[in-house]
C-alpha cells in the first residue's frame, strides 16, 4: 500500500490530484495503466490506495451511494459531506469482520461556497482537511517541495509544473519505479483530465 503514491494540492479555484499508474502485487508490476481515481459526482473525485480488491469495491460502493443520494434528493453532496459519508462507511466497516484496507485523498469544488476542498483519510476512518498531501513512501519525497513552493493562488499551469516537479523527485529518490502519473483537475466546471506525467527517462 505504501509503495503506491497519491498526490493532491488544493488551490483557490481548483484541486489538482495525481496518482501513479502502476498496479503492484508484492514484487510484480501487474498493470502499467491503472486508474486509481474515481469520480464520485460532477465536482468530487477520490484517489484510493490499498489492497486491490478493497480499493475497487470500496470506491464503487461510495460512488454508487453518492449517486443514489442525488437521485433521491435531487442534488449532489458537497465535498465535505461526501467525506463525512465516506469516513462513516470506513469506520463502520472497521468494526466488522471485513474492514476496508484503503487510504484516500478526496478533492472537490463546492459550488455553494465557491471554494476548493481537499481531504486525506486513512484506513482507520480519520480524516483531515489539507492544502497539499503526498501519500505513500513516494509521497513523502514530495512534501519538502510543496512546503517550499506551494502557493494557494497558483494558476493551473503553475500547479501542473509543481506537480511535475514532485513526480520527478519521486522518480529520482524512490527505489520503486513509478514511471507514470495520471493527473486530473477539479474546479467549478467539473473534472478535467490533464496530460499524463511521465518521469524523465521513461517512454510515454
Amino acid at each position: 500500500m505504501e509503495l503506491e503514491c497519491l498526490i493532491g494540492m488544493k488551490f483557490n479555484d481548483f484541486v489538482l490530484m495525481a496518482t501513479d499508474m502502476s498496479h503492484l502485487q508484492r514484487i510484480m508490476v501487474q498493470k502499467a495503466d491503472d486508474d486509481k481515481m474515481y469520480q464520485l459526482s460532477s465536482n468530487v473525485v477520490m484517489a484510493v490506495a490499498g489492497e486491490a480488491g478493497d480499493t475497487n469495491q470500496f470506491a464503487e460502493y461510495i460512488a454508487k451511494n453518492i449517486q443514489l443520494y442525488k437521485i433521491r434528493n435531487g442534488y449532489e453532496l458537497s465535498p465535505s459531506a461526501a467525506v463525512h459519508f465516506t469516513r462513516h462507511t470506513l469506520a463502520t466497516h472497521l468494526r466488522s469482520r471485513e474492514p476496508y484496507t484503503v487510504n484516500l485523498l478526496m478533492g472537490g469544488y463546492d459550488v455553494k461556497t465557491s471554494s476548493a476542498e481537499l481531504f486525506y483519510m486513512d484506513f482507520l476512518g480519520a480524516s483531515v482537511p489539507v492544502d497539499f498531501y503526498g501519500f505513500g513512501y513516494g509521497g513523502m519525497f514530495t512534501l519538502s517541495i510543496t512546503d517550499r513552493e506551494y502557493r494557494p493562488d497558483m494558476t493551473q499551469d503553475e500547479a501542473y509544473a509543481l506537480m511535475k516537479k514532485c513526480v520527478s523527485e519521486v522518480k529520482r529518490r524512490f527505489i520503486v519505479n513509478l514511471p507514470k502519473f495520471r493527473v486530473r483537475v477539479i474546479n467549478k466546471d467539473g473534472l478535467k483530465e490533464l496530460p499524463v506525467i511521465v518521469a524523465e527517462g521513461e517512454a510515454a
